[in-house]
């Protein structure tokens, strides 16, 4: 059975939404219906009296998302290593759409983001990113045979397909840079959806991403193109995603860090951990790329 994308909100979240009215009552009622808060103290000393960390995820599979009522997934897998390791036995999740993770992390719902999120310039103004944990490249779900012949962003561009990408998501950043009006869909289930329904040509996403979206959809008439690297103005996109943090919670930060480069060293033990979600050694993130220069833009 395919996994379930849409994960059920918690703490009221969309009757809350609905009621929030202006900028002032917003941020009133972001404090207001906080999951967590670390309040300028040791988040990782609450976190271990607590004996839990929250988890902000926006279910997209094989990252984090729910399946059988269960949070599960390969940044899950990883935070459960890590923060066990650091005395955080247990991992709870919040889910949210992929745009308000960050804002969401900033009003203290959840303790860190569970994503896989792409560690961009604009994002590390927001909040703090994780060494790497993965490398990235994106793919293309279209239809059955591929009509349209399309193998990269470029060739969509050129070719006036109707692009469909997940809010948020790097694809769709590429698109825009690329002068592409394309669809924004919530989830990766919305994304094939809209290629099989004829609403969109093409979908793009991470190349983990949609072909776990196709191996647990395997009726769906849609298949996936090789990943590559997309290239805009010449440059080769080089990703990496990570596990994001708030910028007041550095000492929190480290310690994740220290634990993270003890695995993603070992590739074995890597993964041990995220191999069960489609993850090979194509994934370990190259040690020559860093946060800082990710964040920079430098790469």
């Amino acid at each position: 059975m395919a996994p379930t994308f849409k994960a059920s909100t918690t703490l009221g979240h969309r009757r809350w939404l609905r009621a929030v009215t202006g900028a002032a009552v917003l941020a009133a009622s972001l404090v207001a219906c906080s999951s967590t808060d670390s309040g300028g103290g040791n988040l990782l000393e609450e976190l271990r009296e607590s004996g839990t960390v929250t988890v902000g995820f926006a279910g997209e599979a094989p990252y984090s998302f729910e399946q059988n009522g269960q949070l599960t997934g390969a940044t899950v897998a990883l935070h459960r290593a890590i923060f066990a390791e650091l005395g955080v036995p247990s991992v709870e999740g919040v889910n949210a759409d992929f745009g308000a993770l960050i804002p969401g992390l900033q009003a203290n719902r959840f303790d860190v983001v569970s994503a896989g999120m792409s560690i961009l310039p604009e994002r590390c103004e927001q909040a703090a990113f994780s060494d790497p944990e993965f490398d990235y490249t994106t793919a293309l779900m279209v239809a059955q045979g591929n009509p349209l012949r399309l193998s990269d962003m470029q060739s969509v561009a050129n070719s006036g397909a109707r692009l469909a990408t997940m809010t948020g998501a790097i694809e769709s950043d590429y698109a825009e840079r690329l002068g592409i009006d394309g669809t924004q869909v919530a989830t990766p289930l919305d994304g094939m959806e809209a290629v099989t329904s004829g609403r969109a040509d093409v979908f793009a996403l991470t190349g983990i991403s949609l072909n776990w979206l196709k191996n647990n959809n395997p009726n769906a008439p849609v298949e996936v193109t090789p990943s590559f690297v997309a290239v805009i103005d010449g440059k080769p996109q080089i990703g990496a995603g990570g596990t994001v943090f708030r910028t007041d919670d550095r000492e929190l930060l480290d310690a994740y860090n220290a634990e993270l480069a003890k695995i993603t060293a070992d590739p074995q033990r890597y993964l041990e951990i995220v191999g069960p979600f489609g993850f090979t050694e194509a994934e370990l993130p190259d040690p020559g790329l860093t946060t800082a220069d990710l964040c920079a833009g430098t790469v």
